[in-house]
């Protein structure tokens, strides 16, 4: 084996060495955030795992690695505010070791590939055992979020285009959205309570301030741009921007903490939302012109 192979399987080791130390920490510092008894058992049981795998790479190398402090900072807050879930699994997707990488190591050390494959199952294993309270609610989340978007941006555009007052958009959208998003939340929780779900109310807390949030982003343009001449439109062609970034948010976490397609998900929420924006357009145009509103 000459040394520039050498030098290639030692930079790999020192690769997974770092990536395993800072997995320990990261799992040991969310496990001791963590108030779910049982979700904070499996994120200790995750961070001696990575802290084993580090110690058995060390044995190959004999060198010592720092942790990326910057990685565990950034994934502790993303726990914060997007849960467990996601952030862990995020993690999993950005992580660059692959079957290959073990493999090409397995030349060195005959344990390497089979390390890595425990690693690989015992971490998926642990994963699927991670029971977070807020991924029950994604149902409720979408209810009030796809129907926020629906209805204010074509409430938006049509008002818009019959009155082309910004101040008189902002007032109507507002009202629409405080008294939807009330709706939503007791609608939900009735239909809820019919079912005897016994979380109802949060389910219909989650329902009512998704709405109420989505409210407040797409009509806050309108709040900030001046609403003179041409600059309607502008307010409005943001407010658009806005719809289609939030669905491309949320879909991005639901396709990462349940693993299911962004794109098509994406798609089908976008084209909802911009196709009633558009029928929205038409309607207000109309509307200006029978009843002569200017």
């Amino acid at each position: 084996m000459n040394n520039q192979i050498d030098e290639k399987l030692l930079n790999d080791v020192l690769r997974f060495q770092g990536e395993e130390m800072t997995g320990s920490l990261l799992y040991g510092k969310l496990a001791k955030k963590c108030r779910d008894t049982h979700n904070a058992a499996v994120l200790s049981d995750m961070a001696a795992a990575e802290k084993r795998h580090y110690a058995f790479w060390q044995s190959i190398s004999g060198q010592e690695v720092a942790p990326r402090r910057g990685q565990i900072m950034l994934f502790t807050m993303l726990a914060q505010v997007f849960g467990l879930t996601f952030t862990l699994k995020l993690l999993e997707k950005g992580e660059e070791v692959s079957a290959s990488d073990y493999a090409r190591v397995a030349l060195l050390h005959p344990g390497a590939e089979k390390i890595g494959e425990e690693e690989e199952q015992h971490e998926s294993a642990l994963l699927d055992m991670i029971d977070e309270e807020k991924l029950s609610y994604v149902g409720a989340v979408i209810l009030g979020l796809n129907d926020a978007l629906v209805e204010l941006t074509g409430t938006v555009a049509g008002l818009t285009f019959a009155f082309q007052k910004g101040k008189l958009v902002v007032v109507s959208a507002i009202i629409t959205g405080i008294a939807a998003a009330l709706s939503m939340a007791a609608s939900n929780y009735l239909a809820s309570k019919a079912d005897n779900d016994p979380k109802a109310k949060k389910a219909a807390v989650y329902t009512g301030v998704s709405y109420l949030i989505t409210v407040m982003l797409l009509v806050l343009p309108y709040l900030i741009v001046p609403q003179t001449g041409i600059w309607i439109y502008v307010s409005l062609a943001i407010t658009l921007l806005i719809a289609v970034g939030v669905i491309a948010g949320f879909n991005f976490y639901i396709s990462v903490a349940k693993g299911q397609a962004f794109k098509p998900r994406f798609l089908e929420m976008a084209g909802i939302s911009l196709g009633v924006s558009f029928f929205s357009f038409l309607i207000g145009l109309l509307v200006k012109l029978v009843f002569g509103v200017e």
